[in-house]
């Protein structure tokens, strides 16, 4: 056992060291924008990491002993609680978010790269504040965790049951033989689709500002925007398009890009998730804007088109941009926008929510349930990719959902504890905030945010988000007397 916390404080150490240096990019900014506050507040910060992580490297030295399965649990949970609060220190120290509570609650949106946030005129931050904000949603997006283990792989701590208790996403499966390569080489994805999406934002006439911070918010599938009405602050056609574009990419499968540098691109689009989650965006996008081209008597249908697409988009893979205020649509758009509440992006990808494979599972088991029930002697198997569903992954991810529905209408009392938000409010902060999509409807919409929320909401939210960008078990898993009896949690 002391050998884990020997290894564990080793992690916070590398951890913080990594932080120090993601705040570099935006104390350049500081400095070069004379943002005097944010200055000192940034150095401050830097310095303390760097002080603390290169003290717990040099104190604690390495141990023998293998993390297991349990231990990544406390582990991945510790950390992103950790990495919140810290990152929530460069907006109270430079006053630009002077409540602790807002501020948790806008670095808990950052990390899980939900996109909900607290602040009515963000356009009022200093330009460093806003590329932190932003910055936060990059990290998380892959997983604080395994960017670590990417760059520092050796700690020498087994990093598949860390990333096991992180990756989002209900498969893990290493895509090399070493977990460590397999971090870099997603990490490498990862950051050439990002730079691709700058170069293209650049071309479009956006400042190299702007386009970090929607690169950012895209990649990681966050949604922070440094303009209050988002990317409708951006009149090209052209800046939409290359954000759909890429939020579909961020969306989808990263082992899907790494497995098509050797069998071909094809591979991605024979994946059965991959082809679900486009149908998904085909649909919906079609309905709605058959749907808001009735509503706005064929008016503008260019526009129409562009908006609903983004929309369904920005919402199935729970960036949380926008484009056009869908609280204001038909009812039947905004019953289409909230069923996309519950679908979330693929597995293992910088999206959140339930995720597209345990939908696409779930729905095949109620249409064997029907089968069965037609022909009782028939044997019925799911499949998956052509590949039998075991039976033990169809019970875990019924489980999930179980667990997935049960947290939101706990999140939902919680929220209406305190407060006179309406219930549609309450339960859609509540679904947004575990789904990590950042807007919800009525009193926290696409044209309000969370800023009116009770402090007891606001921490509830900053929880779920946690939670819900954890898939729940790795979190829930913490509140089990079995996780504490050592004989009986392996």
């Amino acid at each position: 056992m002391r050998g884990k916390v020997r290894d564990f404080a080793r992690m916070q150490g590398a951890l913080l060291l990594v932080l120090a240096a993601s705040m570099l990019a935006p104390l350049f900014i500081a400095f070069y924008n004379k943002e005097a506050q944010s200055l000192k507040a940034l150095s401050f910060i830097i310095i303390a990491c760097i002080i603390s992580g290169i003290s717990l490297r040099m104190f604690f030295k390495p141990s023998d002993e293998r993390f297991k399965a349990r231990d990544g649990f406390l582990v991945v949970t510790l950390t992103w609680l950790i990495c919140s609060f810290i990152s929530a220190l460069p907006f109270v120290f430079s006053g630009a978010i002077p409540s602790f509570t807002d501020a948790i609650f806008e670095s808990c949106s950052g990390f899980s790269t939900t996109g909900a946030t607290i602040l009515k005129d963000v356009e009022i931050l200093p330009k460093s504040i806003l590329f932190w904000r932003s910055f936060t949603h990059w990290l998380g997006g892959m997983g604080i965790l395994v960017f670590v283990m990417a760059l520092l792989p050796a700690w020498g701590v087994s990093g598949q049951m860390v990333a096991y208790a992180e990756t989002p996403g209900p498969t893990k499966d290493k895509v090399t033989a070493k977990f460590a390569d397999t971090a870099r080489g997603l990490y490498k994805i990862y950051i050439i689709l990002s730079i691709v999406e700058l170069l293209l934002l650049k071309l479009c006439k956006m400042s190299w500002f702007d386009a970090f911070i929607n690169t950012f918010g895209t990649m990681g599938t966050g949604g922070f925007s440094n303009y209050n009405d988002s990317i409708a602050h951006f009149t090209s056609p052209y800046v939409h398009i290359i954000i759909i574009i890429f939020m579909i990419i961020a969306g989808m499968n990263f082992n899907l890009y790494f497995l098509a540098g050797r069998y071909g691109i094809k591979s991605i689009f024979k994946d059965e998730e991959a082809k679900f989650f486009l149908k998904i965006i085909g649909v919906f996008s079609l309905l709605i804007f058959i749907c808001n081209s009735f509503y706005n008597q064929f008016e503008n249908l260019g526009r129409t088109l562009l908006n609903a697409v983004f929309q369904v988009c920005t919402i199935i893979t729970t960036t949380g941009f926008g484009t056009d205020n869908y609280d204001v649509w038909p009812t039947f758009s905004k019953m289409l926008i909230f069923f996309l509440f519950f679908f979330g992006g693929c597995a293992c990808s910088t999206g959140g929510g339930v995720k597209c494979v345990r939908v696409l599972v779930t729905l095949k088991l109620i249409k064997r349930s029907f089968s069965v029930r037609l022909h009782p002697k028939r044997i019925a198997h799911v499949f998956f990719n052509e590949t039998e569903v075991p039976s033990e992954t169809v019970i875990k991810i019924a489980n999930f959902i179980f667990i997935y529905l049960l947290t939101l209408f706990t999140g939902t009392l919680m929220i209406s504890l305190v407060g006179n938000l309406d219930f549609f409010s309450c339960f859609t902060a509540a679904a947004s905030c575990i789904g990590n999509v950042g807007p919800g409807f009525n009193a926290v919409g696409p044209a309000t945010n969370y800023a009116d929320l009770s402090d007891l909401a606001k921490w509830t939210c900053s929880i779920l988000m946690i939670a819900g960008r954890l898939e729940l078990f790795t979190v829930i898993t913490l509140f089990s007397r079995y996780y504490w009896n050592s004989n009986r949690a392996k």
